[in-house]
């Protein structure tokens, strides 16, 4: 275990509620988290009532560590951050491969802490790390695949359920770690439905004790964020990048409802149209409201030519609405979704998108009246460059994070939405 003192701590000050305003004043009270002298990007939220944990990583020399602070007053000032990774520089991260954090809540007690990471080794690992002294100090980092199992992995994700239990899931590609060819199809083109049954989407539990993982379906888009979230009855939601005949990049589904000995069979969520012989690099979000309605948001191409952002839910597991296009900013190509559900459940919705040559992070809130879905006005996050951003509840609305900033200065600013 270790302790990490050294950081950079900024807090300013700046007023947001949810009201029509102009985009610059959309931000609220806002912090700065960074460790100095690094690239700080990819951050990760969750929290219980005040108690919040934002993790992170930061990066110097082509190594990345994880990174997490804690705070107990709904994000308004945070602690020291803590490296949780043991093995200095083993941190691999992209937008789409975020450290993801959880917390298990304990009675009279700061919750417990879980972290689940890609880690760089002779192969990659999914590395998952616990604090239980409020996020001071971690464990080790166990790997929650087989000791030996080739190929690359990532794209993971993240859920506790009620009672406790850690689940997680990742895009595992050991299937193409023996080499060979190419599938080519029948005119000669590289076949990527068939290069996609050499990936699966892999399920384990963070028992501590031997990694049991297994695969729950073949052929997965190769590199886009996958999404997992457990239901207030303790039914697990899983959601990913599926392809599809024909190289239909669409969503994939599945739930479990006894804890994740089982999973439901596939659900394509939507007909997108969307065709392409490669990965977007670019994944769903979900969350599930206190009635256990699971709420989707995926990044598509509209009809094979327009970017949207497309928002369903489901009360059932097994079926979803027909999509509704979410409004953004008019960007070509609105990327990187998430998707969080207030205290009063309220549903949010945050993206990035690029307008004049910059990213900018934004986010609306869903409201649904007699069946019909609507959206409050499109709000930006910051005025600058602003990417990957997330939430999470807080008892005063809900806190986001982003990645700000150009890149070698990245840095993480955290404020409360209202």
């Amino acid at each position: 275990m270790r302790l990490l003192t050294t950081f950079a701590f900024v807090l300013s000050t700046a007023l947001a509620l949810w009201v029509d305003m102009p985009a610059a004043q959309s931000r609220g009270a806002s912090v700065t988290l960074a460790i100095s002298g690094r690239t700080n990007q990819t951050p990760w939220l969750a929290s219980h009532g005040a108690f919040v944990a934002a993790t992170w990583a930061a990066s110097t020399g082509g190594k990345a560590d994880v990174f997490l602070a804690v705070s107990r007053d709904g994000g308004q000032s945070f602690a020291a951050p803590v490296r949780v990774n043991a093995v200095e520089g083993d941190a691999r991260m992209s937008g789409e491969i975020a450290p993801r954090v959880a917390v298990v809540p304990r009675s009279g007690a700061d919750p417990e802490v879980v972290v689940l990471w890609n880690a760089k080794e002779a192969t990659t690992s999914i590395k998952v790390a616990r604090s239980r002294d409020g996020g001071q100090t971690f464990t080790a980092g166990r790997p929650l695949q087989s000791a030996g199992s080739p190929g690359d992995r990532g794209w993971h994700a993240l859920a506790v359920d009620a009672r406790g239990t850690a689940h997680a899931i990742w895009l595992d590609h050991r299937g193409m770690a023996g080499g060979g060819a190419k599938p080519m199809d029948h005119k000669g083109e590289h076949d990527g439905v068939a290069m996609a049954q050499r990936s699966g989407l892999y399920y384990s539990t963070d028992t501590g004790g031997v990694a049991r993982e297994r695969e729950l379906f073949k052929g997965v888009c190769y590199c886009c964020k996958s999404a997992l979230a457990a239901g207030p009855d303790g039914t697990l939601y899983a959601a990913w990048r599926h392809v599809f005949e024909g190289n239909f990049r669409d969503m994939g589904f599945t739930a479990s409802r006894d804890g994740g000995k089982t999973f439901s069979p596939l659900v394509r969520v939507n007909q997108d149209g969307w065709s392409i012989n490669g990965c977007p690099d670019d994944g769903p979000a979900m969350a599930v409201d206190g009635r256990g309605t699971v709420h989707l948001v995926w990044p598509t191409v509209s009809g094979g030519t327009v970017g949207a952002l497309h928002y369903a839910t489901s009360r059932d597991g097994k079926s979803f609405t027909a999509p509704v296009r979410v409004p953004t900013l008019g960007g070509p190509k609105p990327s990187h979704p998430q998707i969080a559900i207030d205290g009063a459940g309220w549903v949010v919705i945050a993206w990035d998108e690029v307008r004049n040559g910059v990213r900018n992070a934004a986010l609306t809130r869903v409201s649904t009246v007699n069946g019909a879905t609507t959206f409050d006005a499109t709000r930006t996050l910051d005025a600058g460059a602003s990417m990957y951003p997330v939430m999470t509840a807080v008892p005063n609305g809900l806190l986001a994070a982003w990645t700000a900033g150009a890149p070698a200065q990245a840095t993480i600013s955290v404020s409360v939405i209202r």
